[in-house]
């Protein structure tokens, strides 16, 4: 297993390294063929060098380089977006170094030339990968309430996992112990702390792969600040959602992006408003209270995806295939042009560019009645965009949804406020993002007994 192990690492750096000589090649290419400076003579490679290096740290924020479990989809709009930003980024510094206006074709067309490389080796890399190494057979190890809604997610990717046994912790540790060894990895769904503890104890000292479904409490810790006042070790957790600067900062980047974004989408919601009122001639905005930090209410405001009469029985969210949803609005939901309204709502303050999806009142009341915990999200402004929207899906149940927003919370910077925002245009790719709940449904809950 270790071997393999290895072969599987050595297999990811080899593509990955490739990729990225490629980028630095190319660039070095386009740079000696037609921008550099004579005078500069060394100087040139560190040039190419500095750019390869900023492709390489942006496309590692992105997963990019993830090769053994991320889609190939996902790694695809990974390294694309990473090889624009990096394009436009080396423009610029052309243009500043030349201190002139320089020609920007021979940099569109590396651009054009790296994503449509780098797309089709990342699919080449991954059937090699399936082709050598088959799906990792792992054993689940569940609490006191059957791990249904997990399994359904991890066998859509049997391209890389094969659950082979579900095993629940009250046969003892005994049996635990003698299973997982016959195992590659196990995973550790919904446990008691002592039981998990145990486990994961076990698997430390069998070097056996462990993937650790976390809990509330987990994530609150995993954000902690280390500190050294003594000599053991202290983890700090201030709870308190973001500081005083960095609210300050967020807000005066919310305004200066929605400022800039609100003039941008001007032609195109115009455009918008005009065929959501030539359809059907009903009202183009929907307005409709939605959360906010602190349990706010505000009035969050998209354009009219679905009929006038959409919620004559109740609200609820939207389905899958469901017949609500105008022709017009399909095609604003897949694209997400519904939400560009909401810039407005983020000018004034009501949301935040990124953060916690905004609920409606009386679902964040039936999602608090299964997870106690759900409030917890309100501890920073609702967003247009945000952790549980780039890794999430439209009907990701509460429990998770909570998780991904408490992660954001917790792990809070500047700069994953800036990769959240980068990362959103992948959004647009990945049909199932905004993908409804299921017909009996009319909110995202399916397992009433997560807890978290």
């Amino acid at each position: 297993m270790y071997l393999e192990e290895q072969r599987r690492r050595a297999l990811s750096l080899l593509a990955n390294l490739i990729i990225w000589v490629f980028e630095a090649v190319s660039f070095g290419v386009i740079w000696f063929g037609e921008y550099h400076n004579p005078l500069f003579f060394r100087g040139n490679y560190v040039v190419i060098g500095l750019y390869a290096v900023f492709l390489f740290l942006i496309t590692k924020s992105f997963n990019g380089y993830k090769l053994s479990y991320m889609r190939v989809l996902d790694l695809c709009l990974s390294h694309g977006l990473a090889i624009v930003i990096g394009g436009a980024v080396a423009y610029i510094f052309i243009c500043m170094v030349s201190r002139d206006y320089m020609n920007v074709l021979p940099v569109i067309i590396m651009v054009i030339i790296q994503i449509v490389f780098e797309t089709l080796w990342v699919i080449l890399i991954q059937h090699i990968y399936m082709l050598f190494f088959p799906p990792r057979k792992l054993i689940v190890i569940y609490g006191i309430y059957p791990p249904e809604n997990f399994l359904l997610k991890i066998n859509a990717r049997r391209d890389r996992y094969q659950i082979c046994e579900v095993l629940n912790y009250q046969q003892g540790m005994e049996k635990i112990q003698q299973d997982v060894l016959d195992f590659e990895g196990v995973v550790l769904y919904d446990l008691p702390s002592e039981d998990r503890n145990n486990i994961l104890k076990y698997c430390f000292k069998h070097s056996i792969r462990t993937y650790v479904i976390p809990k509330i409490t987990d994530i609150i810790m995993k954000g902690s600040d280390d500190m050294h006042l003594v000599d053991t070790p202290v983890f700090l957790s201030r709870n308190i959602g973001l500081q005083a600067d960095q609210r300050f900062f967020k807000r005066a980047t919310d305004l200066f992006i929605s400022g800039v974004g609100i003039i941008v989408a001007s032609p195109i919601m115009l455009i918008i408003a005009i065929a959501i009122k030539a359809y059907d001639h009903g009202p183009v905005f929907y307005r409709q209270v939605r959360l906010t930090r602190g349990g706010k209410q505000f009035m969050i405001y998209k354009f009219r995806s679905m009929r006038i009469d959409a919620e004559a029985h109740g609200a609820q969210l939207a389905k899958k295939d469901d017949d609500r949803i105008t022709p017009v609005g399909k095609v604003l939901r897949n694209l997400h042009l519904d939400e560009l309204p909401q810039l407005f709502n983020v000018f004034v303050g009501d949301m935040s560019m990124v953060g916690p999806r905004p609920e409606r009142p009386e679902i964040f009341e039936k999602y608090e009645e299964s997870v106690p915990d759900f409030d917890f999200r309100l501890k920073v402004k609702a967003g247009l965009t945000g952790y549980a929207q780039v890794y999430g899906k439209y009907n990701t149940t509460p429990i998770d949804k909570l998780k991904l927003d408490l992660t954001y919370i917790q792990e809070y910077s500047y700069w994953l406020d800036l990769k959240l925002l980068l990362l959103t245009f992948r959004i647009v790719f990945r049909k199932e993002s905004s993908e409804g709940v299921d017909k009996n449904q009319q909110t995202a809950l399916k397992d009433k007994n997560e807890k978290g």
